[in-house]
């Protein structure tokens, strides 16, 4: 009996779909080989996206039909970035228990794949998001020459408005006092911030949060310049202050706002937040050289107790062991990571080769029809038609020559010194000083809770990866028979 299979292709753009290729070469690509391996394809999805549209209608109908499905468990796809455009879309096919077919990158991937070949994978996907971003570049250069023609490139503060018709950002005549009252107020320096929230509300009706206020007040827009991707532009709106009282009202920030000094800095304080209430951890210092950790408390009184420096140290270093990646796995995982990057640069000179031909097809037929044009074998009208069709498509070519230029070969290499990092995390911790140690841990983690007893961290990409495959996996029966899990009651927990 043949095994069932869908099939799925996708482009990122219309542009590539007008090219007449892509979705034709990858549909012939896994069309041949799904024969080769005997497998009957039962359906065939095929997407043509842009890098600002959220959904992919043909992916979701396709996850609805595998769900559906008893006996269809497979899918069979060009490469990882063809399947994925987020980590959203690994975990919902993670779910359903299937084995996906990576023709172009050699692998198969299911339940029962070794737990390497999973790691690659998922690393993979972390990377492949890197093409994406660069779809998105070319959307922020946009708005940077919109910046640079001294329009603001997004929604523009409280009391101005965008005219959709002009293109062009004008004052909004019934929110614009507001903004104007505001820096009145603030200005006499008399009011502070929830003053102001007050005296806007009663006037207006109108309540801005203290933060989006304190923003507001802070922001140049309203002298009629703008600040994008941290540069200062001129812009075409009208001001609706002054530079002088906008100047004043900063005046007015410092004063509210003088920095207090600090005696010590604690290493840990603003990495952890309390398990019991959500509330930050903070530190203190006891009998004038002890270093403590303790809850907030700003919701109330909290169960949480109180840590010595060094132990709250050893329980996060076992956070690091959580990630280790054994030497022998690691050789391993460098080894497939260096063999697809090779993979890459292959199918890359391939690309490259049939965009160069192309182009010098498309050249070839424009001199071509200059010279019939010269002859009077063809009329002037035809020939600026032809010429305007082939001159875009000579465009596009070169864009697309431009866009593999731009494809970074040392992706993998990133993914290995990412690999290289979990493999000698713990290692490094040990020997550094609290600061440091602080600071190799956020690299690592974005978020970490703690409770009495256990340590409830929240790994950056592709971290979290690389905790479930040590998790599930067995890798820590390589490591030392004394290392204990994160939860484990490891610590001395000293009450204050």
């Amino acid at each position: 009996m043949m095994n069932e299979a869908v099939i799925y292709a996708r482009v990122s753009s219309k542009d590539q779909e007008r090219e007449g290729y892509s979705i034709p070469a990858q549909l012939k690509l896994l069309k041949d080989y799904s024969a080769s391996r005997n497998f009957a394809i039962v359906r065939e999805f095929v997407d043509i996206e842009t890098a600002k549209t959220a959904g992919r209608k043909q992916f979701n109908e396709m996850v609805s039909f595998l769900k559906q499905s008893s006996s269809c468990r497979m899918v069979i796809v060009e490469k990882t970035d063809r399947l994925y455009r987020n980590f959203r879309d690994y975990l919902t096919l993670e779910d359903l228990d299937i084995e996906i077919h990576l023709p172009k990158e050699g692998q198969i991937i299911s339940k029962d794949s070794k737990s390497q070949s999973k790691l690659a994978h998922g690393i993979q996907l972390v990377f492949a998001r890197n093409y994406i971003e660069n779809l998105r570049e070319e959307v922020r250069k946009g708005m940077r020459e919109k910046a640079e023609q001294g329009i603001y490139p997004s929604r523009p503060p409280i009391g101005y408005k965008n005219n959709k018709l002009e293109h062009t950002i004008e004052l909004d005549p019934v929110k614009a006092p507001i903004a104007r009252r505001m820096f009145e107020l603030y200005a006499t320096s008399n009011y502070s911030l929830s003053a102001v929230r007050k005296a806007l509300k009663e006037e207006f009706g109108k309540l801005l949060a203290k933060g989006y206020l304190e923003r507001l007040l802070k922001s140049p827009f309203y002298t009629g310049l703008f600040v994008w991707e941290g540069k200062t532009y001129q812009g075409t709106h009208i001001p609706l202050i002054s530079k002088a009282q906008f100047d004043t009202v900063q005046t007015v920030f410092r004063g509210h706002n003088k920095s207090r000094y600090r005696k010590r800095e604690f290493a840990f304080r603003g990495l952890l937040t309390c398990a019991y209430d959500n509330c930050l951890v903070t530190a203190e210092i006891k009998k004038e050289k002890y270093v403590y950790y303790r809850c907030t408390g700003h919701r109330g009184k909290c169960e949480l107790p109180y840590f010595r420096e060094e132990d709250l140290g050893n329980r996060l270093g076992q956070v690091l062991k959580d990630i280790h990646i054994p030497d022998d796995i690691l050789g391993q995982l460098e080894s497939s990571l260096l063999g697809d990057k090779n993979r890459g640069e292959t199918i890359r000179k391939q690309q490259e080769e049939r965009l160069k031909q192309r182009l010098a097809s498309v050249r070839h037929r424009l001199d071509r029809a200059y010279m019939d044009k010269l002859d009077g074998s063809i009329t002037d009208e035809f020939w600026a038609r032809k010429n305007d069709e082939w001159r875009g498509e000579e465009k596009e070519v070169l864009f697309a020559l431009q866009g593999l230029d731009q494809i970074q070969p040392e992706r993998m290499l990133n993914a290995v010194r990412i690999l290289e990092l979990a493999n000698k995390a713990h290692y490094l911790y040990v020997k550094q000083p609290p600061a440091e140690k602080a600071r190799l841990l956020k690299t690592v983690l974005s978020n970490c809770s703690v409770d009495a007893v256990n340590i409830h961290p929240t790994y950056r990409k592709p971290f979290d990866l690389i905790f479930m495959q040590t998790k599930n996996d067995g890798w820590r029966a390589r490591r030392d028979s004394n290392s204990r899990p994160s939860g484990s009651k490891q610590a001395v927990v000293k009450s204050k």
